[in-house]
């Protein structure tokens, strides 16, 4: 564990490294401006001497040391704010270079760890893990360094004050520090354990919503909330945990601190009285010393518990970014200028799981053009052959050849730029139904739109939407039913139809009539086209070689 939270804090600074003069103005400001409000206590003290007694003031010093305290002040609110806005800039730039990191990365990993995870989880951690990690790095850079800084400047500020009280004051200090390590080191396991069930929390409300229907029509919200009830409850028990641990710091360092605070009366007042070493605007200093020494103690262990919570956070966006991605193209990966279409396959063997055999020894030559029906009983692997055709999925054993070249020795976009696409599960993006048809071919004109709509049979129904090709759909075709959104996947085919053919169940959710004027633009489309076809119903494949 401590090696991997090494490791975290290691490519965190990483990140930061990129905005490093940033860093380094931060740090002069904080530097300054600590510096600043801590030489305004020196001049209250300076101020309290001038006045001895009554009739006794010395009005012009005092007149200046007011004056100068206003240009302190005025000069440490600047700086703050440009402090401010760098800590924000450093803080924002780098939540932002690690979620397109972690975006980059969703979009090489391999579809087995696509599979094998909630979609809610990973989302979880692209959102909402990173909010948490920026909040725990800004404060951070907001309180961590000036508290750093407050302490060390305080402590040279009363050495220059009173040897004594100093002593006094950096004997006691080990106590608080020792309190906050104790805490932070339990707490930090608790924020994990909150941030993964949070995860889990997420994918589990994504599934619900997104299967909203179904829920309702087999009465499963009670059941439904009972399993969010108990994901709910083992946060709850996460949360509290590490909110009871790390709240515990506060109490803790604010005791020491009153210890801190009442030694520096005591033995400063003694000193003034006695002594007279101390005058009686130095121990007003030295009490807002003491003050302000031991308030970075409280402000710290706040932040080393924002800290933990944000080391938790960025260990799972981390864990993301490092996730094996596809097994990449070799240097010399041939990138096929066109394809003739045909596709064959030797000796295939492939299985999701390796004990559970699937595909075992399959062979199969197609030759340019020819149509192919892929038939068989739920899980028989239809459509894991097609995952195999675009290289969604490698094989175990065995050799896939596109075009006479092995898929392994291809580009995978140059490989899938060779096959259109209509699956059995419609997918949409939230945006006009134009950009939706025009998904696959961005510089598509209006007019070659409308042309793939009506060859797909969807023009009529997109005539009739409030503004036609404008009209904006919602996340996953919104309102639309599931034979609409399945012709608009149809058109978008249409609109840039390449040699080969993958129809996964293309026509499940048409009606008869529908699909009977579909049929024929099919035809028309896999004419001379080499053509997949995974289908139950006879209609769809009786055309088949």
């Amino acid at each position: 564990k401590k090696d991997k939270r090494k490791n975290v804090i290691f490519r965190i600074l990483k990140q930061i490294g990129h905005y490093r003069y940033f860093v380094f103005l931060s740090v002069i400001l904080t530097g300054v401006t600590v510096g600043l409000s801590l030489y305004l206590p020196i001049l209250t003290g300076r101020a309290i001497d001038y006045i001895i007694g009554p009739g006794e003031v010395d009005v012009d010093g005092l007149f200046q040391i007011l004056k100068k305290m206003g240009l302190v002040i005025a000069a440490t609110a600047i700086l703050q704010w440009i402090m401010n806005v760098c800590n924000n800039h450093i803080t924002f730039h780098v939540v932002r270079d690690i979620r397109n990191q972690a975006m980059d990365r969703i979009q090489v990993l391999p579809f087995s760890y696509i599979d094998s995870h909630a979609a809610g989880d990973v989302v979880s951690r692209v959102i909402a893990d990173a909010d948490q990690f920026a909040d725990g790095l800004l404060m951070g850079f907001t309180q961590l360094f000036s508290g750093v800084m407050t302490i060390v400047c305080t402590f040279v500020f009363m050495l220059s004050i009173n040897v004594y009280v100093t002593i006094l004051v950096a004997t006691l200090t080990p106590i608080s520090l020792f309190v906050a390590r104790f805490i932070a080191t339990r707490s930090h396991s608790m924020f994990v354990l909150q941030s993964k069930t949070r995860g889990e929390q997420t994918a589990l409300v994504e599934e619900m919503i997104q299967g909203q229907q179904v829920v309702k029509a087999y009465g499963y919200e009670e059941k439904a909330q009972e399993r969010f009830d108990e994901i709910n409850g083992r946060l709850q028990e996460a949360s509290l945990k590490a909110t009871f641990f790390s709240s515990l710091t506060n109490p803790g360092t604010r005791f020491v601190n009153n210890l801190v605070y009442a030694g520096v009366a005591g033995l400063g007042a003694f000193l003034a009285i006695r002594f007279r070493t101390v005058t009686v605007g130095q121990l007003t200093a030295l009490l807002s010393y003491a003050n302000q020494y031991t308030k970075p103690f409280n402000e710290i262990s706040s932040v080393i518990t924002e800290l933990q919570n944000a080391l938790a956070c960025a260990g799972r966006l981390f864990e993301l970014i490092e996730e094996e991605p596809e097994v990449p193209a070799p240097a010399d990966a041939v990138k096929l200028e066109g394809f003739d279409g045909t596709v064959d396959m030797d000796h295939v063997d492939f299985s999701y799981v390796k004990t559970t055999p699937l595909i075992e020894d399959l062979n199969l030559h197609v030759r340019a053009g020819e149509r192919v029906a892929i038939v068989g009983p739920t899980g028989a692997g239809k459509s894991t052959l097609i995952n195999l055709l675009m290289r969604f999925y490698d094989a175990d054993t065995g050799e896939i050849r596109v075009s006479g070249v092995p898929v392994k020795d291809l580009v995978r976009q140059n490989l899938r730029s060779g096959f259109g696409m209509v699956l059995q599960e419609t997918w949409l993006q939230a945006g006009t139904i134009h950009d939706n048809i025009a998904f696959g071919r961005q510089d598509a004109t209006r007019e070659e739109v409308v042309a793939a709509a009506k060859a797909a049979h969807a023009h009529s129904f997109i005539k009739r939407l409030p503004k036609g090709y404008d009209t904006v759909i919602g996340e996953d075709g919104g309102a639309l039913s599931e034979g609409q959104k399945q012709l608009l996947c149809i058109a978008r085919v249409m609109l840039d139809l390449p040699p080969m053919l993958i129809l996964d169940e293309a026509t499940s959710s048409i009606d008869t009539r529908t699909e009977l004027r579909i049929q024929k633009a099919f035809t028309e489309m896999m004419k001379d086209r080499t053509s997949f076809v995974v289908a139950h119903r006879l209609s769809t494949i009786r055309e088949s070689d």
